[in-house]
């Protein structure tokens, strides 16, 4: 669980109750550079009188280094004491105008986000605030030693959780020796070391303007969102982009780990490095994977597995693409008696989809199905803004949104069943079983 604060109010829960006000088109991006070198990415939104900004930072647990925990403990402080402003405060100073503060941090990237009425005196104390919790985090002890504190807690209930358990252990496999591989979290070792001159640092070389994408949607102008924009990184330091991240190695050769703990249940995790965003495989891979386990109970996984041998109470299939190589990983939750055939069924059953590809009845139901629920993806203005700073952080073309139906439907099944078996080696799978008894291997 990735650490994160959030303080809800009433606006939130009225903004859930509004439909998005605009007839579903892939909206129009504008995109420029605040004068420190903050790349922006606006959508504007008439109608509902209220804003959303997400400011994205890349600063990912990936960044961590020898310190794991680093980068979420870094962000957690951001919305804590800020400028002339305690904890407390801060959240008073949102919390009496509406206003919502959220933050959060991946192993790709670090945010945090406000939504807002665009009401003139509303929207200057959320800047205001947002300014100084983007530029002037105090660090303060106490702060550090509580959320501290709290991840260390987050830690102790992933240690007894199955699925946590299974994860952490693939990740930590699949990308043994790459910033990819470490917890976000942290290590309850790591967190207990890390100091306030470690955040600091981190803090330092990361939030910078340069390192920044800001996402804005809303019911402004384009002068009005660049405004906003300038006013709420102006007081970040230029400094430099983070560097690459290296680019993680397929395994050599299999791996099969089995994690014993007291359960009736065992969770699978099997898999290898998949997609990176803008990769070209991407769209034959997401559509290809929406048929063999993407799309929950309506899969090729889901009826092997679940429905025809009653082996799984869930089993899907994910790339997860990300600045490198993201993970390809197929999961499910059995009996511990039927982890070793859950195993070699999903091995089986992935074997001869790359084989064979979809037919054709798949393939158009998948595209039918992807291309009729994209509109619910971007139907509010929160949805956008997450698409924009993803666009951003990316580098994805501006007319992505534009363009996602379209590249959706041209896939072919030759391009997926050629992209499968490129861009996967079932042979040198990474297998995590973690429950009580049986060896989980296929």
């Amino acid at each position: 669980m990735i650490f994160k604060r959030l303080r809800m109010h009433w606006l939130t829960l009225i903004c859930l109750l509004i439909p998005f006000s605009n007839s579903w088109a892939a909206p129009k991006i504008e995109s420029w550079n605040t004068e420190n070198g903050a790349k922006v990415l606006f959508v504007p939104s008439p109608g509902l009188p209220m804003v959303d900004i997400r400011v994205v930072f890349n600063a990912g647990s990936a960044r961590d280094g020898a310190r794991p925990g680093t980068a979420v403990l870094t962000n957690g402080l951001l919305t804590e004491s800020a400028g002339k402003w305690s904890a407390d405060e801060v959240a008073e100073r949102m919390e009496s105008v509406g206003a919502v503060l959220s933050n959060g941090a991946q192993r790709d990237m670090a945010w945090v986000t406000v939504r807002s009425l665009t009401d003139k005196r509303v929207l200057d104390r959320a800047l205001e605030t947002l300014a100084a919790v983007l530029a002037e985090p105090r660090f303060v002890p106490d702060d550090l030693e509580r959320l501290r504190q709290t991840l260390l807690s987050s830690l102790m209930q992933e240690a007894e959780s199955l699925g946590d358990i299974a994860e952490k252990a693939f990740y930590a496999t699949v990308y043994q020796g790459h910033p990819y591989g470490s917890n976000p979290n942290g290590s309850l070792e790591s967190l207990k070391l890390l100091s306030e001159q470690d955040v600091k640092t981190f803090y330092r070389r990361y939030y910078v303007a340069n390192n920044a994408i800001v996402a804005i949607v809303g019911d402004l102008s384009p002068a009005e969102a660049r405004a906003v924009a300038q006013r709420a990184v102006s007081g970040l330091q230029a400094g430099d982009k983070a560097p690459a991240l290296p680019e993680p190695a397929i395994p050599g050769k299999a791996v099969e780990k089995r994690i014993d703990y007291p359960s009736s249940q065992t969770h699978i995790y099997l898999g290898q490095p998949g997609v990176k965003r803008g990769d070209p495989d991407y769209f034959p891979l997401y559509v290809g994977n929406h048929i063999l386990g993407g799309n929950g109970l309506v899969s090729i996984l889901s009826e092997e597995v679940r429905e025809k041998r009653g082996l799984s109470y869930s089993v899907s299939s994910h790339f997860m693409p990300m600045s490198q190589l993201g993970p390809f990983q197929m999961t499910a939750q059995t009996q511990n008696s039927q982890a070793r055939v859950a195993v070699r069924v999903m091995r089986e059953t992935l074997q001869r989809f790359m084989e064979e590809g979809p037919t054709e009845k798949e393939l158009e139901s998948a595209k039918r199905n992807i291309s009729g629920g994209f509109p619910m993806t971007v139907a509010s203005n929160a949805k956008i803004v997450q698409y924009l700073a993803m666009i951003g952080f990316y580098g994805l073309p501006l007319d992505y949104l534009d363009r996602l139906v379209p590249n959706v439907e041209a896939v072919t099944k030759d391009q997926v069943r050629d992209a499968f078996q490129r861009r996967l080696k079932p042979e040198r799978f990474i297998t995590i079983t973690v429950g009580a008894g049986g060896d989980g291997k296929g």
